[in-house]
């Protein structure tokens, strides 16, 4: 995902779906790692609903956000920073979007070859879109399975990326994500304020 061309900031709509989608998958990983560690039955049962429900929600929200990113746009990046840092984040960025918006369609597909039902927070469910097969089901579970590490391993990388400009750098990089109420800045910026 390449930098951007505004020269103000993120507008609230891309802070609102940042925001969303981090809550999401901060919450969904250790619902996935808790949902195979304990016992069968009802919590076990409540977990994976909750598990698959947010993964509906995530791919929802990262279509929406995706859209938003082509539709207004997003800004340049910040002129103090190293090229290589700029071609890092970028990398991230891309990873990350491809990968939560692939996550829960590989899931939504290994649930449906297992027979499985894919619940929306106990609103509806959606249609299997294949047929039974377990080892289909199989392989599409092992891939769901080790991209979460992956996005794991880059959720890591870009929080910590961020907390180094803010505390390190004390830069203006996580501020332009951050809401208004704690120390980001307005959107959108006037031309005459931060222009990275």
């Amino acid at each position: 995902m390449t930098y951007g061309t505004r020269n103000d900031g993120y507008p609230p709509t891309s802070k609102v779906l940042h925001w969303l989608v981090a809550i999401c998958v901060l919450t969904t990983a250790p619902v996935a790692i808790a949902m195979v560690r304990v016992d069968k039955g009802p919590t076990q049962d409540m977990l994976y609903n909750f598990h698959k429900s947010l993964g509906v929600l995530i791919l929802i929200l990262m279509v929406l956000r995706l859209t938003n990113r082509l539709t207004v746009g997003a800004p340049i990046a910040d002129p103090n920073i190293e090229p290589w840092q700029k071609t890092v984040s970028s990398a991230v960025h891309g990873l990350l979007y491809l990968l939560l918006l692939a996550m829960p369609v590989v899931g939504y597909i290994a649930n449906s070859a297992y027979g499985a039902p894919t619940p929306f927070f106990g609103l509806f469910t959606l249609p299997k879109i294949v047929g039974e097969n377990q080892d289909l089901a199989k392989q599409l579970f092992t891939l769901h399975r080790w991209t979460g590490f992956v996005v794991i391993a880059l959720v890591l990388v870009h929080v910590g990326a961020a907390l180094y400009h803010y505390f390190i750098r004390k830069d203006d990089v996580l501020k332009r994500m951050l809401p208004e109420a704690m120390g980001g800045f307005p959107a959108p910026l006037s031309p005459q304020g931060h222009t990275e």
